[in-house]
């Protein structure tokens, strides 16, 4: 059961309790208008990935700029985003289990719902559980693009698994999965284009095949925040699945650009707002934010606008700042950390506190909005 939320609307920064997941909508909804502009000026489709935000309030923001519906891992989180009355949803992950996949079959009822194979035995356990339920499923061959997770080897498999699709009478072959998860992350815009550019290989020799075999891939789905553009560039690409472009996670600005500059397509929208407890030294400073706060699987969160302070040291309950000592807050100061890895942090908070005109004097919550999926692994 949810706790109460750490503030209400109307309330200043100040009065927010800590650590709180704190949304800057201004810049939210300004990241909303530029990939939608990017993906209409494009032509290619947004399905935004909902295991970022976890959130139909937010799924519902996206669809209102142009986003077709919304993909997710779990079928707990397209339970979640179908009962928030998003109607189009895509599994993009392997599901193994019959009863998670009558459950799945279950939304499809009230929702266009899709989920993604990659071994014959997924085309038939899809097939069941759509007849037992009366329902006709999306589904998309996986293929591995390189980033040697799921997916089957590009090629014949796959469209010998398309084919089984198309001749069951509960499924309808919707075209690929086609995603480099690993390629998100590679720094320098010459690793993200080769990576991407494999990947395109793949794309064309299964889609070519596919055509061969009088088998219509109408959608090739994939790409991230990271690789976004080079997807579109590609023209293979029609569906763009990237997530973590609503919120900019300081991973993601670890990327970089064909001139050397940082990866700055959208803004940091996303923070942990911490406060300090406790400066027992003069250069040592510790805040209510540690690993049941923010995720460091990606590395540690970013003390935002804070030159010359450092985040370290986090364990349960604790962060340590460290740094020139004029700089660090002093204790009850507050500051905005920028998550490493937004997904997973999101993950960790019941609820997101929404500030409107966040890093001005006038900066109030606007909205206090659930977590909705949080937890939702299944």
């Amino acid at each position: 059961m949810p706790l109460s939320p750490p503030a209400q609307p109307g309330q200043s920064l100040a009065e927010i309790e800590t650590p709180a997941l704190v949304l800057d909508l201004d810049a939210f909804e300004r990241n909303l208008v530029a990939m939608a502009a990017f993906t209409q000026a494009h032509g290619v489709r947004l399905r935004p990935h909902a295991k970022t935000h976890k959130s139909p309030e937010i799924a519902l923001r996206q669809i209102a700029h142009g986003a077709i519906g919304q993909c997710c891992q779990k079928v707990s989180e397209a339970e979640v985003l179908v009962a928030g009355g998003v109607g189009d949803v895509l599994v993009t992950n392997e599901i193994a289990s019959p009863t998670k996949l009558d459950r799945l079959a279950q939304l499809a009822r009230s929702a266009r719902i899709g989920l993604c194979v990659d071994h014959a035995e997924g085309v038939r356990e899809a097939a069941e559980a759509a007849a037992r339920n009366d329902v006709v499923l999306d589904v998309y061959v996986e293929i591995d693009v390189g980033g040697r997770r799921c997916g089957i080897a590009p090629g014949e498999g796959a469209v010998r698994l398309a084919e089984a699709i198309a001749r069951s009478n509960t499924l309808r072959f919707a075209g690929l999965q086609a995603y480099h998860g690993a390629a998100q992350h590679m720094r320098s815009i010459d690793e993200r284009r080769e990576a991407i550019e494999r990947a395109g290989y793949a794309v064309r020799n299964t889609a070519e095949r596919l055509a061969h075999a009088g088998l219509n891939c109408e959608i090739v789905s994939g790409a991230g925040t990271g690789t976004h553009e080079l997807e579109t560039q590609s023209g293979l690409w029609n569906e763009i699945q990237a997530g973590s472009y609503i919120f900019m996670d300081a991973d993601y600005a670890r990327n970089r650009q064909a001139d050397g500059t940082p990866f700055r397509s959208f803004e940091h929208a996303l923070f942990v707002l911490a406060g300090v407890m406790s400066k027992p030294v003069p250069d040592r400073a510790i805040v209510d934010a540690g690993h049941k706060a923010a995720a460091v699987d990606s590395g540690m969160p970013i003390p935002f606008r804070r030159e010359g302070v450092v985040y370290t040291k986090p364990s349960d309950e604790h962060g340590v700042l460290t740094g020139d000592p004029i700089a660090l807050p002093h204790r009850g100061d507050r500051l905005l950390l920028v998550p490493s890895h937004c997904d997973p942090t999101v993950n960790l908070h019941d609820w997101y506190v929404c500030m409107r005109g966040l890093h001005g004097p006038d900066a109030h919550v606007e909205a206090v909005w659930p977590v909705a999926g949080r937890g939702a692994l299944t």
